[in-house]
């Protein structure tokens, strides 16, 4: 038996695979075939408790070893990744149904994440600050914060798990982790593989199943001095309230409208199939996704038609065909997305390319629409498909206007060949991220996955995350005078 053959019905808590105290377990569908390859354990509020209680135990000895020592297990954790690519993609490929080639990236960065903090794990200090008098010396100290609640959404989860898991680990806090319950798999794969690692028991737990059951006892618990969560804008909210309660700080990383603006000087060969890319990777299931495409009105007709061309030559199907998209992850996420292709048509947008797919799958072709207003849903929400909505600018000042006109604020793509207009867009528009002449690049160690607005706010697996996962101390001494 392989050490990712997770077992069935198992959550890891303390070290071990154990049933859940319900006894009951949760399918986990292929959204290729709509059929269960697995089932997960449906854990409860009595699930959640044994979980804290584990890391709470875990703590004390996690929190003191050596950080060099920590460092080491994240390293040799970050090693077996690297080594069991093939596996773990097969598992974040099955349970999302992205291409297989995508899911193989994303174990890629996943494991790199871990490897950059498990490297921190013993480089992250206070400040040594100045003083009016010779006779007092004040310094910082960097403290873990605890046990930590991660949960985390279903679309990239290898790739969600480390960057919270990591830095939190690397810090020094021990950790119970709630996974989506449509996308399990590859986080219970990659928590198996810490074991091996040498992980202690405790230190990092797994709890599967639905968000009212197992989610809200996680986030609501009173033994957890840190939540971080990955989702819906409204979820987070809810999270944040009962957080307040428990007094515990919270990271929160939620929606997105990222926009693509596209000025007449851009180099379209490049930016078109990054554009595309943008859109269709994981079937726009990301919060990142350029669902909004402005374009400055002297190239617009010909954006719009070389864009559509790539569109329609995309090829959808099942993650082990290993084509450009997959389908969406879920019937209720089909029926979203659908919902929003009918609601651009009646609202007045016209349909360039794109509309439903396949009729036997959760398919959606991909879809441009343009003739759009900036008061429209497919405008302004977050659709979490392959959805994206062309509007015509004028100036760089009206595209600014529109970028910031949405209440999310995740990143912002910039295709110009003009140095000074780019950095005024950059300095300008309200959003955690901005890329030029480029989409999402995931090239640079230590970027942070910064938010802004309704987006939420995080660092999210950037140089600084693990300051996040920490408390500072100041500490003052009064010196006394030498004998």
């Amino acid at each position: 038996m392989s050490v990712l053959d997770v077992p069935d019905n198992r959550l890891l808590i303390a070290g071990n695979w154990q049933s859940p105290a319900s006894g009951e377990a949760l399918p986990v569908l292929d959204p290729a075939t709509q059929q269960p390859f697995h089932h997960t354990g449906r854990a409860t509020a009595a699930d959640v408790d044994a979980a804290v209680a584990a890391a709470r135990n875990a703590y004390d000895g996690w929190s003191r070893m050596n950080p060099s020592d920590r460092g080491a297990i994240l390293g040799r954790w970050s090693q077996l990744v690297f080594e069991h690519v093939e596996e773990l993609a097969r598992y974040e490929a099955q349970d999302v149904g992205k291409p297989l080639s995508d899911a193989r990236t994303n174990i890629f960065i996943a494991g790199s994440i871990l490897g950059y903090f498990a490297g921190a794990a013993d480089k992250l200090h206070g400040a040594t600050l100045p003083s009016r008098s010779p006779d007092n010396t004040g310094f910082t100290l960097r403290e873990p914060l605890g046990v930590c609640a991660l949960v985390i959404a279903w679309n990239v989860p290898a790739i969600l798990m480390m960057a919270d898991a990591a830095p939190a680990l690397a810090a020094g806090n021990t950790v119970v982790l709630k996974p989506s319950e449509y996308a399990p798999m590859s986080p219970l794969a990659l928590a198996a593989l810490a074991a091996e690692a040498g992980l202690p028991p405790g230190v990092l737990n797994v709890v599967t199943g639905l968000g009212p059951e197992a989610g809200q006892p996680l986030t609501s618990h009173p033994g957890i001095n840190h939540i971080s969560f990955v989702g819906s804008s409204a979820t987070g909210r809810a999270i944040m309230a009962s957080a307040a309660k428990n007094l515990v700080p919270v990271k929160l990383e939620l929606g997105g409208k990222s926009p693509n603006v596209v000025f007449a000087d851009a180099d379209l060969d490049a930016a078109v199939p990054a554009i595309l890319e943008s859109i269709v990777e994981n079937a726009g299931q990301n919060c990142y996704a350029g669902s909004r495409l402005l374009i400055e009105e002297p190239i617009y007709d010909e954006v719009v038609a070389r864009l559509a061309a790539a569109m329609e030559a995309v090829k959808a199907g099942p993650w082990h065909e290993d084509l450009d998209m997959g389908p969406l992850v879920n019937g209720i996420q089909h029926e979203r997305v659908s919902g929003y292709l009918q609601g651009g048509v009646a609202s007045g947008a016209r349909v360039v390319t794109g509309g439903p797919g396949a009729s036997d799958g959760w398919y959606v072709k991909p879809t441009l629409f343009d003739r759009v207003t900036p008061d429209m849903p497919i405008v302004r929400e977050e659709i979490f498909g392959p959805v994206l909505a062309a509007e015509s600018f004028r100036t760089a000042r009206e595209a600014v206007d529109r970028v910031n006109a949405t209440p999310y604020g995740l990143l912002v793509s910039v295709w110009t060949n003009d140095l000074s207009r780019a950095l005024r867009v950059t300095h300008e528009v309200r959003s955690g991220q901005v890329s030029v002449n480029e989409f999402a690049n995931s090239a640079i160690i230590g970027f942070p996955f910064n938010l802004a607005k309704e987006s939420g706010f995080s660092q999210g697996g950037g140089y600084e995350a693990m300051k996040e996962y920490t408390s500072e101390k100041g500490v003052t001494i009064k010196m006394r005078p030498l004998d």
